[in-house]
């Protein structure tokens, strides 16, 4: 709570510091002074910024985030709208990253100074260093432009995805069995979930790799080795779970990353989640829709910090003694 506090305190003031008043911006210059300082008043501008944010925090503590200037419509619904897409970018770029990073990291960790070593720290040294907004922009350029095999932007092409019931696409179009929407959906999100989950596979690759080099020194994976266990056996059996630790709260940390890092994805692939909304809430200087959401992605970070420490006793049994 208290970092949930700090972090909407210290939004709210940033974005009353930032040049711009909202009335103006929302109602366009035609509009008199009058009518200017009505949607003022309307909204609250009006009072004190302290004023201001302790009514925000009061009604948010009963779950009201307030109203969006912007769409006019209470904040909560505007979110509950865009973020089963951002779910869904997020789910399959920590997915790619999952699929791709554990296995490098493990079988670069295991030889060392193999030729299958210097391919993944290469690979991870790749991930980390390219940005995301920029690859985005190539996978656009080449998957797209040049090659017409993906989509370059948006999540699903108009009038093949059926009636919305969760707002998931995925899970809509397999309960309705539209397969040609399912197909249609992973089209369009293979290129952004690239994007977001390239800079993990790099991070993810080098933990996964120094964890699998400090326990494979271990005195238990000489003994096991020492018993007969083959190689497969001791890798996976014994260095791999007992790595497992700070992968996986690398991997929980990277997890709130790629919500909140969405932003610019979204942005560059067109993608009408939670990142694009924040931006177009800064842009008009949405006060309550900003909020609201840097709010969102506060909960999650905390929400996967306290799963994480969870998850520590169950994968390590010295934990939970």
């Amino acid at each position: 709570m208290p970092v949930l506090l700090l972090i909407t305190l210290l939004v709210f003031v940033l974005l009353h510091a930032a040049p711009g008043d909202p009335a103006s911006m929302l109602l366009g210059q035609e509009n008199t002074a009058a009518d200017l300082e009505q949607a003022r008043r309307r909204w609250g501008l009006d009072q004190p910024i302290l004023v201001q944010y302790f009514k925000f925090a009061a009604a948010a503590a009963t779950g009201d985030l307030g109203k969006s200037f912007r769409f006019s419509r209470p904040v909560k619904e505007v979110i509950a709208e865009r973020l089963p897409a951002t779910c869904e970018l997020a789910f399959f770029s920590i997915l790619i990253a999952l699929t791709l990073a554990i296995p490098l990291g493990v079988w670069s960790g295991a030889r060392p100074n193999s030729w299958i070593d210097n391919v993944g720290t290469s690979f991870g040294l790749f991930g980390i260093s390219m940005p995301n907004f920029w690859l985005g922009i190539m996978l656009i350029l080449v998957c797209a432009g040049s090659f017409h095999i993906l989509p370059s932007g948006g999540r699903s092409t108009y009038g093949v995805a059926g009636a919305p019931q969760t707002g998931f696409y995925f899970l809509d179009s397999l309960l309705d069995g539209n397969w040609a929407a399912l197909k249609d959906a992973m089209l369009h999100v293979l290129l952004p979930a690239l994007a977001l989950g390239a800079n993990m596979v790099g991070i993810l690759m080098r933990v996964t790799r120094s964890s699998v080099l400090d326990a494979d020194t271990e005195e238990y994976v000489i003994t096991a080795r020492a018993k007969g266990l083959g190689d497969r056996a001791v890798l996976w059996r014994h260095v791999f779970s007992n790595a497992l630790i700070p992968i996986v709260t690398v991997a929980g940390l990277e997890l709130g990353t790629l919500l909140s890092g969405s932003i610019i994805v979204e942005t560059v692939f067109a993608w009408p989640g939670i990142g694009s909304l924040l931006i177009t809430g800064v842009t008009s200087r949405d006060y309550p829709l900003v909020t609201g959401v840097v709010m969102m992605y506060t909960v999650a970070f905390v929400v996967i910090n306290l799963i994480i420490d969870a998850l520590y006793a169950v994968i390590d049994p010295r934990i939970r003694y």
